[in-house]
């Protein structure tokens, strides 16, 4: 569905910014909450950078979907393997959520990320113990955090969540890179080939040999349900692995860079970390911009909002990074504020399909971010704040690049 006669503004959008989102977000939203924009493979959308009315798509899940009735002639806003164009059967698209998040809530519930807490907090250690490795063994050189924590945590525990060898954390980082690559073309592709048939070959040894983790939970839930076949329990398993930790490791690299980019915000957390935490994780989940292309809807139907009329079939794209940032809801909204009230962000969406993994998200960055101030008071980082590299416009997910650090 390419359109020459597209003339908007070309995403991923030029960053001035290490912190901050692509100035573009508020340039457009000057100009009205949902815009025009051509997609990096020069299909047109509608770009969402208005709170108000990213809130009301989130909400509106009956309208607004992942499917398209027609996906071969849908807008695709990557040539990426995974979440750049539509997904699901636009027919059964709600039945099939509906069953998704029944065999998966139990999984990421609050108990669940309860009794995980220790584990977690275990895995984070080890981590740290890893930076100080390194560290100790060239004192001359900084360390890279996002090599050593920011990378590695959410993947080892999503691993655990799931079952996955935590060996395999080097193959799943690989993957992950080459799947979500904005212009990865057959690399991405056969990337994620490679991804569906590891997880094939992993579901058949939790069926044969299964374990107190969710994917043989999930295998438990198909032998009641034989309409759940193993190609629908491959593509759930690769987005949970996917998802579980490329996001959260985004987090913990900007939210690491937000406090290290100000000593008086690492010192407040560091000072209060039990009762500072939740409300610094919060903010840090707002203002973290970490950039990529934002979150793909298709409308179902024409539908009205933010002053344009967005057509049936239309690719509409949420931009968290921009609606984050939206001054009509927050007071100072580029500022760094920990007591921020209300904070109600909308980094895990909202509304009946809100993101599945939030507690577990939350549970993994309250107890990162003590622990690292506890075991390296005197962290800083080796290079000014604005010398580190962005992946916006690489990867679907965003993120930085190196992140090194000294002490």
């Amino acid at each position: 569905m390419n359109s020459a006669a597209n003339d908007a503004p070309r995403m991923p959008f030029e960053r001035t910014s290490t912190l901050d989102p692509e100035p573009l977000y508020d340039e457009l939203r000057r100009q009205g909450p949902v815009t025009r924009v051509t997609t990096s493979v020069g299909d047109p959308a509608w770009l969402v950078t208005g709170f108000a009315e990213a809130r009301q798509i989130y909400g509106d899940s009956h309208r607004f979907r992942r499917s398209h009735f027609a996906p071969e002639q849908a807008a695709r806003i990557a040539d990426a393997a995974l979440l750049s164009g539509p997904t699901n059967n636009y027919d059964s698209e709600a039945r099939e959520h509906e069953r998704m998040r029944r065999m998966l809530v139990p999984a990421f519930s609050v108990p669940r990320m309860r009794r995980l807490t220790d584990r977690i907090g275990e895995l984070t250690e080890s981590c740290l113990d890893d930076m100080a490795a390194a560290r100790k063994a060239r004192p001359d050189e900084p360390v890279n955090l996002n090599d050593l924590l920011a990378f590695p945590l959410p993947a080892l525990v999503i691993c655990e969540l799931l079952g996955v060898p935590q060996e395999d954390r080097a193959f799943f980082r690989g993957l992950s890179e080459r799947i979500s690559t904005i212009d990865g073309g057959d690399d991405a592709r056969a990337a994620m080939g490679e991804f569906m048939a590891y997880m094939g070959r992993l579901i058949a040894i939790k069926r044969e040999q299964p374990g107190t983790d969710v994917i043989s939970d999930i295998l438990a839930m198909q032998a009641e349900d034989p309409t759940f076949t193993d190609q629908d329990m491959m593509k759930i398993s690769a987005v949970l692995l996917f998802a579980g930790h490329e996001t959260t490791a985004a987090r913990i690299g900007f939210g690491t860079l937000w406090l290290l980019s100000d000593p008086s915000r690492r010192d407040r957390l560091a000072g209060d970390p039990d009762g500072a935490v939740r409300s610094t994780v919060e903010e840090i989940l707002r203002i973290a911009a970490p950039g990529g292309v934002g979150m793909l809807r298709y409308a179902h139907e024409d539908v009205e909002i933010g002053g344009v009329t967005i057509a049936r079939g239309d690719a509409v794209l949420i931009s968290n990074d921009a609606a984050n940032r939206d001054g009509a809801v927050f007071a100072n909204p580029d500022e760094f504020d920990p007591d921020r009230k209300p904070n109600t962000h909308l980094t895990f969406g909202h509304g009946p399909r809100v993101c599945i993994g939030s507690n577990l998200a939350r549970t993994e960055l309250r107890i990162v971010f003590p622990a690292l101030l506890r075991r390296f008071p005197g962290l800083r980082l080796a290079i000014d704040v604005n010398e580190i590299e962005v992946l916006s416009d690489r990867r679907l997910t965003g993120g930085v690049g190196r992140i090194p650090v000294v002490w």
